[in-house]
C-alpha cells in the first residue's frame, strides 16, 4: 500500500510541474526567419504567433508570391524550434521517471 501511495504522490507531483511547464511554456519564445532574414516570425513555443516582420525591399506587388513563400517557410521554421523547446522542456521534466521511449505526456 506504501508503494501506491507514493506512487499517486509522485503522480499529483508530476501534474503540478505539467501545468508549471505548460505555463513556462506561453512564455518561451521562438524566432524562425526565411529568405536570409528578410523574413522573420515570432511564436511561442506551445505555437502562437507573436509578430511577423517583412523587410520592406519584398512589399512589391510583383514579388507577392515570393513574399508568401517566405511567410510559409519562416512560420514552419519557427513551429521547429517550437516544438524543439517543448520536447526540451518535457525532457527535463520527464527524463527520471523512467518512462518507455515515445511516451508522451503533453
Amino acid at each position: 500500500m506504501a508503494d501506491f501511495m507514493g506512487m499517486m504522490k509522485k503522480a499529483a507531483e508530476l501534474q503540478s510541474k505539467m501545468k508549471a511547464m505548460q505555463d513556462e511554456l506561453d512564455h518561451v519564445e521562438v524566432e524562425g526567419v526565411s529568405g536570409g532574414g528578410l523574413v522573420s516570425v515570432r511564436m511561442t513555443a506551445k505555437g502562437d504567433v507573436k509578430s511577423v516582420k517583412i523587410d520592406p525591399s519584398l512589399a512589391k506587388a510583383d514579388e507577392v508570391e515570393i513574399l508568401e513563400d517566405l511567410i510559409v517557410t519562416a512560420m514552419n521554421d519557427a513551429r521547429r524550434k517550437a516544438e524543439a523547446a517543448m520536447q526540451e522542456k518535457m525532457q527535463a521534466l520527464t527524463g527520471g521517471l523512467g518512462l518507455p521511449p515515445g511516451l508522451g505526456l503533453g
